[in-house]
């Protein structure tokens, strides 16, 4: 017992082992859906390949000092905005989007490390000196530096991808520790936003709201009626916004509100995703046994797709050990946010949390139709060699900060 107590009490099994059964399921997912594809046949070797290096990276992170990661904080941040860029002169253009570099047989999308570079950058800022985070000063520095990838990456063009350093931004602010009223500035347009994509009542709703809110907020005119402005003109602008999108994206709008308007194009894998799952059942039709797998009607389905794979082949029983294991994940990552007893590492975690649960969120809501399908993959699961290495690093990087939670650095 005394040997299991001291093996917990350095290296969390809590979070290593359920990060290890949603790897397995990935790559039997991978397999199945892949090895009688006629172009795809050798991704499973790529991925299991990136797996292994993947792994001996994340016990070199788990022993390293605690202090190197605020070290390389500044110098990944800026390889990473460099990548970002030379990717935009010299990228291959994937699914209409210059996110990759092609190194042999392999490729490596820069916004992966991107996600890295600015959680660690972004929380060594947050952290070294003492911040006023309600000041327009920092806030507004702090919001500069989440946000310089996104616009980056919207060049791309990657919405998807862009979205998740907005949410990391705004997660990690609000754990620094900001304002009720000043989280409220912060995420009021956003509501805007998407309460203008469901449609006029919607946005009239959210404005009438937002009326009210500041109200209780009970801030001057001046300032209340700038923030009134500011999001009604938020609604207006995603009208222009959505006008410049590039068709396929606005199909992909236009499927999430209802997948069934274009169901030959657009809306069709929803459609199929939704059918392989509920055709699972309990149990599911076995592994390499689903019919919507493989007969591949749902196309290259082992990269955001993938959750579908596992819900057809191995029914309820295998999606809620999928689920089950990323709630276990996000609630020892919550805890040990909390226990951390220096500002950057519990940063650090958020950071970590945050990517991981809007991946999963956005990409299983894609699978059942609940979110629109902006082409995010499921950590861990989806095949992408670049995608699988950040996300074992930064669940390295949480386990290095699990080790020396009680340390004070």
């Amino acid at each position: 017992m005394k040997i299991n107590y001291k093996l917990q009490d350095k290296f969390d099994l809590l979070m290593f082992i359920p990060m290890m059964v949603l790897i397995t399921f990935g790559l039997l997912a991978i397999y199945s859906s892949t090895i009688h594809h006629p172009t795809a046949n050798g991704n499973f070797g790529k991925q299991f390949v990136f797996f292994a290096v993947s792994m001996v990276i994340y016990f070199v992170i788990y022993f390293l000092p605690q202090q190197t990661f605020r070290f390389f904080s500044i110098p990944t941040y800026l390889v990473s905005l460099f990548f970002l860029v030379a990717v935009l002169a010299v990228g291959k253009v994937i699914y209409g989007a210059k996110s990759w570099f092609g190194i042999g047989g392999f490729g490596f999308q820069p916004s992966e490390l991107a996600k890295l570079g600015t959680i660690l950058f972004l929380a060594f800022w947050l952290s070294f000196k003492p911040r006023d985070i309600n000041n327009i000063k920092d806030i507004g520095l702090a919001l500069l530096i989440g946000f310089i990838p996104v616009g980056l990456i919207m060049l791309e063009p990657d919405t998807g991808t862009s979205l998740i350093f907005v949410f990391i931004t705004l997660a990690l602010v609000y754990w620094s520790g900001i304002s009720l009223f000043g989280l409220f500035v912060v995420l009021s347009p956003g509501v805007s936003i998407f309460a203008s994509i469901l449609g006029l009542p919607y946005f009239i709703t959210v404005l009438v709201l937002i009326v009210v809110a500041l109200f209780i907020f009970k801030r001057d005119l001046f300032n209340s009626a700038t923030i009134f402005v500011i999001n009604l003109s938020t609604g207006f602008f995603f009208d222009y916004a959505y006008k410049i999108l590039k068709p396929h994206q606005q199909l992909r709008i236009a499927s999430f509100l209802d997948p069934n308007a274009d169901p030959l194009r657009s809306g069709y894998n929803v459609i199929q995703a939704k059918v392989a799952i509920g055709s699972g059942g309990l149990l599911g039709k076995g592994f390499m046994q689903g019919n919507q797998t493989q007969l591949r009607f749902i196309p290259e389905q082992w990269t955001d797709f993938i959750f579908c794979v596992i819900g057809e082949e191995f029914g309820f029983i295998g999606s809620v050990i999928i689920i089950i294991s990323f709630l276990i994940i996000f609630y020892r990552l919550i805890k040990l946010a909390s226990q951390s007893k220096d500002s950057y590492s519990s940063l650090v975690v958020i950071g970590i949390l945050t990517l991981l649960f809007t991946h999963f969120a956005i990409n299983i809501g894609m699978n059942v139709g609940l979110t629109p399908v902006i082409g995010l993959p499921l950590p861990f699961l989806s095949y992408g060699g670049s995608s699988l290495l950040i996300d074992v690093i930064l669940m390295a990087i949480a386990m290095n900060f699990y080790r020396n939670r009680k340390q004070h650095t």
